[in-house]
């Protein structure tokens, strides 16, 4: 037991890349990140990855995983989040599952439903506002799967910021006028799906709809550069588009 505090100590002064970079180091973290349950209207219970902050009055950020569902990784991020003083809430929007092929990952995408998801993100949006220790601001945060989502969860409920990592941006203006707040976007130039010709046509939507120009980044990239743990893996861009992004959530949610 002493070990293994003194190597979770150790591990809380190292930055997030190096953690990831180290799948036992990343379990191991990810470990000490509790799950938390919510009964929501409908009577459905969901489920997420709850990393509280040292400090109180803290802003909440919602974490949307990728296709492969709520792994080690986003959790291993929800605790780096903690550690920079936000409450941070991983959404479960498999309902536990994790993908460990492509296929897999495929089948739990699809088998999501969009106006359950959709109460999943409002509910868990509105606990973590509730919290004692949080203040009223609240920021959305996802990479693929999970970038769309961290949109779709803006437009749904209001937030004070949106990160988007090669999420799929493709909305029309009608929708997009729900959104309260700034949005980020970080992108790949090599990415084949989540392309210029879409972020280009999400641009045109925001001004159709009144909104602010979102703040969009490209990378000399491939879809899923920010994944340590996929082939696609870029560690440069990836802290760069890390550093932009705590950037961005310190200057709308302080």
């Amino acid at each position: 037991m002493k070990a293994r505090r003194d190597i979770l100590k150790g591990a809380s002064l190292l930055p997030l890349g190096a953690i990831l970079a180290n799948p036992a180091l990343a379990k191991m973290v990810a470990d000490e990140v509790a799950m938390q349950s919510l009964t929501l209207p409908s009577g459905r219970t969901v489920k997420a990855a709850v990393a509280r902050p040292d400090s109180t009055m803290a802003p909440s950020v919602l974490l949307i995983h990728e296709w492969w569902g709520l792994n080690d990784q986003i959790k291993t991020v929800a605790a780096d989040f903690a550690k920079q003083g936000y409450l941070a809430v991983a959404v479960d929007l498999y309902s536990s599952k994790v993908g460990t092929t492509p296929d897999e990952a495929k089948q739990y995408m699809q088998s999501v439903k969009a106006d359950e998801a959709t109460e999943t993100l409002q509910g868990w949006a509105e606990w973590a506002k509730s919290q004692k220790e949080t203040t009223d601001k609240l920021g959305t945060i996802g990479w693929c799967f999970g970038g769309g989502w961290s949109l779709n969860a803006s437009i749904a409920t209001p937030v004070d910021a949106t990160i988007i990592y090669y999420g799929n941006v493709a909305r029309e203006a009608a929708a997009l006028k729900a959104l309260k707040g700034p949005v980020q976007g970080h992108f790949a130039t090599k990415d084949k799906w989540i392309n210029k010709e879409m972020v280009a046509g999400f641009k045109a939507e925001m001004q159709k709809a009144g909104q602010p120009a979102p703040e969009t980044y490209w990378y000399e990239a491939d879809h899923a550069f920010a994944n340590p743990s996929g082939g696609r893996f870029d560690a440069e861009d990836a802290q760069l588009a890390w550093r932009r992004s705590m950037d961005f959530f310190k200057a709308h949610l302080s």
